[in-house]
């Protein structure tokens, strides 16, 4: 019987390595998703005051919770000489810490978690040739960039040991949290990207491509803005809505100098901003779907856009309960998980909308 020694048509000489995009895509969400569960992990790390509860850096040994009664003793002799144990938790016992102790630990390990999925998914791609053409360099970077997440999270951390501080750094909170966020960013725009190759955004999309530039913008600033309102704890003060005692623009909101501190350490004009860019972001969404209907036809992008609607609505409405409710833990970690639904939306619905590239 002859060989068939026909050559391979196109197609069928694509399928392998549209079978290894769609691999590497997968593998990258996967890892998304786990960083998505970070965030949410992080919300609650913060809101119970757990983040300082550890107080050495000790990526490899730390993989261990305390053994032993003389460890645990040990940790907790350390955690008694930190502001927030005098200041907040003096006389909780060694029970009282084994309980913050446990939630910063699961943060922790959970970032050891995300680094062993990808390094090991990135050595499993690379090793066997898998990885698509162009991808090595920001597969690379993204590996650099989870290793400097993990020496921020100990800059921020140890930035609580300070005298006179219960707290983190805002400062160093914020870009933590913006780091987090950047990689979560980075890993879903690389997925979608090898999952679809080809922008297939209709030629009239400008305006509504605008609208959800728009959107991204003003979502992101909310997000950064929250991290503030995290830091400083302004989400316990001024728990009405939509007003704040009574006012639109608080009473106080530029009593600090120079006035650009207000942004960043004021109670009043911090919250203040939060609301503004949420609002801000809320009406561009709302914007952004009107345009889909008007410009879309149904179909991907059409419906990224709706998504991201939808998303920005949920994110606003438990924004809302949050601060009414002031701030309990359920709430304020649902709301930080949920704003990494919003972004997650507001990039789908981008890449869904990329222009066509001219040849």
């Amino acid at each position: 019987m002859p060989f068939d020694v026909r050559p391979l048509t196109l197609p069928e000489a694509e399928r392998p390595a549209r079978h290894d995009a769609r691999a590497v895509a997968f593998w990258l969400l996967g890892v998304a998703a786990l960083v998505w569960i970070m965030v949410a992990i992080g919300g609650a790390t913060r809101l119970t005051g757990s983040g300082l509860s550890i107080m050495e850096w000790a990526p490899l040994s730390g993989a261990l919770p305390p053994l032993t009664e003389a460890e645990w003793i040990r940790l907790y002799e350390l955690y008694r000489t930190i502001p927030q144990y005098a200041l907040v938790n003096q006389g909780f016992g060694l029970e009282g810490f084994k309980e913050i102790f446990w939630l910063e630990w699961i943060h922790r390990q959970w970032g050891r978690l995300i680094g062993l999925a990808y390094a090991a998914g990135l050595v499993w791609f690379w090793v066997r040739g898998r990885i698509p053409a162009g991808t090595k360099p920001r597969l690379l970077g993204l590996l650099a960039l989870g290793g400097l997440q993990g020496a921020v999270g100990w800059y921020m951390v140890a930035s609580g040991f300070e005298a006179g501080r219960t707290e983190v750094s805002p400062y160093r909170l914020v870009i933590h949290l913006g780091l987090a966020l950047v990689i979560y960013g980075a890993l879903l725009w690389t997925a979608l990207g090898l999952l679809r190759p080809q922008p297939d955004a209709p030629a009239d999309a400008r305006p509504v491509r605008s609208m959800v530039r728009v959107t991204f913008w003003c979502v992101a600033l909310a997000m950064l803005a929250g991290g503030f309102v995290a830091g400083i704890r302004a989400g316990f003060s001024y728990n009405t809505f939509p007003l704040m005692d009574g006012r639109l623009v608080p009473e106080g909101y530029l009593d600090l100098a120079p006035w650009w501190r207000n942004l960043t350490a004021n109670i009043a004009a911090v919250q203040f901003n939060h609301r503004l860019l949420a609002t801000v972001a809320a009406l561009a969404a709302g914007g952004a779907v009107w345009a889909a209907f008007r410009r879309l036809p149904d179909g991907f992008a059409r419906r990224a856009v709706l998504g991201l609607g939808a998303a920005v609505a949920l994110q606003y409405a438990l924004g809302v309960a949050t601060l009414l409710w002031v701030v309990p833990v359920s709430l304020g970690t649902l709301h930080q998980a949920t704003a990494v639904l919003v972004l997650t939306a507001a990039l789908v619905a981008l890449h869904a909308l990329r222009p066509v590239r001219s040849p």
